[in-house]
């Protein structure tokens, strides 16, 4: 049985909504810079209209990209999971994104939570597992939680702590500050959660890594990147 196509209901074609939504999640753009550059190319469309999109297809392209990539992700061995966290302000309230990359920095999870304790690093690490199985070395920072964690599940001899070894989860925090500052911060922890997890697949998808391959294959793999987006969610 054929799967209904998502866009069925809508009048503007699937390109230009796919369009959008990857200007507003990738570049740290406003939703009236979209709505701008949208203009300049002849598409007539509101900010808030770019909002509805976002919010409706941006889910379901980062369920797509994520499922065919944990698909071809799973057949590697020998991974190094890179753990971290940071805080973000919600309402002048402090909370704790937390974020796992592999070795190549590809991002696995982002999780928010209240709290920066045992149970929070416990379910992000349930999480993780659950989609990705179990690594062979955890490289995390010195917070207690980690270690306190990972003896409940009793992985705690893969754990790493180093002062420079976390670098790459550290690192992949700065496209999401980079939106962050873009977007004025975020209101409510269930918009957050959202966004970061949307961000974090499309910044997989279109992360290529452009310093350790030739400008050759660079623009081989960004053309394909785009061809991969453009069939998104397609029946």
């Amino acid at each position: 049985m054929t799967k209904p196509s998502p866009f069925r209901y809508f009048k503007t074609s699937p390109e230009i909504i796919r369009l959008a939504v990857m200007l507003y999640i990738r570049f740290p753009l406003s939703l009236r810079n979209v709505e701008d550059l949208l203009h300049e190319r002849g598409i007539d469309v509101s900010h808030e209209t770019v909002r509805f999109w976002w919010n409706r297809f941006g889910p379901m392209f980062a369920a797509d990209i994520r499922r065919k990539r944990i698909n071809r992700m799973r057949a590697y061995s020998n991974w190094q999971w890179h753990l971290d966290e940071v805080f973000v302000k919600i309402n002048g309230e402090t909370h704790y994104l937390w974020r796992a990359v592999d070795h190549e920095g590809e991002v696995l999870e982002t999780y928010v939570t209240k709290r920066r304790d045992r149970m929070a690093a416990l379910k992000l690490f349930r999480k993780l597992m659950k989609r990705y199985g179990s690594p062979t070395v955890i490289v995390t920072d010195r917070l207690r939680s980690y270690g306190a964690a990972m003896k409940v599940i009793g992985n705690v001899d893969k754990q790493e702590v180093g002062r420079w070894k976390n670098n790459r989860a550290e690192n992949s925090h700065l496209p999401f500050r980079r939106r962050e500052r873009a977007m004025l911060r975020f209101r409510r922890m269930r918009s957050l959660q959202k966004f970061v997890t949307v961000h974090s697949s499309v910044y997989n998808h279109f992360n290529w890594e452009r310093h350790l391959d030739s400008r050759q294959n660079f623009k081989l793999n960004r053309c394909a990147a785009l061809s991969e987006w453009r069939l998104l969610c397609s029946a």
